[in-house]
């Protein structure tokens, strides 16, 4: 019996299987990037998605498939790891579901979605909930290829948009490891001041933004000050931002704090586990990490 299914995200299912682990969730089989568990589902900041109630239903022609979807709910995601053909024709049958680029700042759908799969042709796996609220945990954006001076700034969109807030115009920010200034310049982009803190020099052109103040220093030297926004995407062990992160939170002198925790070689879980345990704060993976994680603290 299948009580969960965890979607790893492209080339991390190694993170995903140790926390699991970690956890002592088994996982009995893969289907594609999905792992397929006999255990309750958990939180797992490793998986993009998580199918927390998916039911193994039989369905052996494609309108069975279509009409056992549809009597469970409207709305649905499918995850395609193998029978692509007959997945297309079950879809055809479904209503369909407009999974548009966001334009950035824009809430999350808010439309209940689930997600489905064909284990076999004639064996459909469908989870009526999930805990992504986009198709297999993409979140997608109408991009800006020409302003922002790296890519970077996507991760930043993501993770806000999963916090549920962003900065208001006048608000005072705090971005650490800010250079070339991907995040510094989403930050100006919706009215804060800035200040961006990096022993390189941000692209001239973010550093002429309005409301932009440039702070040549270490992020790991600064005594904690108030703002209202501490952001940190510098490239760290996970140990010494915890640290930080901690020494900011202990001082009382941020509002909110979004920081991106990277790995280098192993995945520090140890490290990961302790920023999960700060009252009020979140860890997951968003579409646009790579081997890192985010973190999320405030009021969620």
């Amino acid at each position: 019996m299948i009580r969960a299914a965890y979607l790893a995200a492209e080339g991390l299912d190694a993170p995903l299987v140790e926390e699991l682990s970690r956890r002592g969730v088994a996982v009995a089989a893969w289907h594609g990037r999905l792992a397929l568990s006999p255990d309750a589902p958990v939180h797992a900041a490793w998986a993009q998605d998580i199918w927390t109630d998916p039911r193994e239903i039989e369905a052996p022609t494609v309108k069975s498939a279509a009409d056992s979807l549809r009597a469970m709910q409207r709305n649905w995601g499918a995850y395609g790891a193998a029978h692509h053909r007959r997945m297309a024709l079950i879809e055809e049958r479904l209503p369909p579901v407009k999974a548009r680029p966001l334009i950035f700042p824009q809430s999350a759908p808010r439309s209940h979605l689930g997600a489905w799969t064909l284990l076999a042709p004639d064996r459909l796996l469908a989870s009526p909930v999930k805990s992504s609220p986009f198709v297999n945990g993409a979140c997608l954006f109408e991009e800006d290829r020409i302003e922002p001076p790296s890519r970077a700034y996507l991760k930043l969109w993501e993770a806000l948009v999963r916090f549920g807030r962003w900065p208001a115009a006048g608000e005072q920010c705090l971005d650490l490891g800010a250079s070339p200034g991907g995040w510094t310049w989403v930050l100006a982009k919706l009215g804060a001041d800035v200040t961006a803190v990096d022993k390189a020099p941000l692209a001239a052109r973010v550093a002429a933004m309005p409301g932009v103040t440039e702070r040549q220093d270490s992020a790991f030297g600064l005594t904690p000050e108030p703002v209202d926004w501490l952001f940190s995407d510098v490239i760290a062990y996970p140990d010494r931002l915890l640290t930080l992160v901690r020494r900011w939170i202990n001082a009382g002198a941020a509002q909110y704090i979004v920081c991106t925790i990277k790995f280098q070689g192993a995945t520090d879980h140890d490290a990961a586990e302790a920023f999960a345990a700060i009252p009020g704060g979140r860890v997951l993976h968003l579409f646009h990490n790579k081997h890192e994680l985010t973190f999320l603290w405030g009021a969620c």
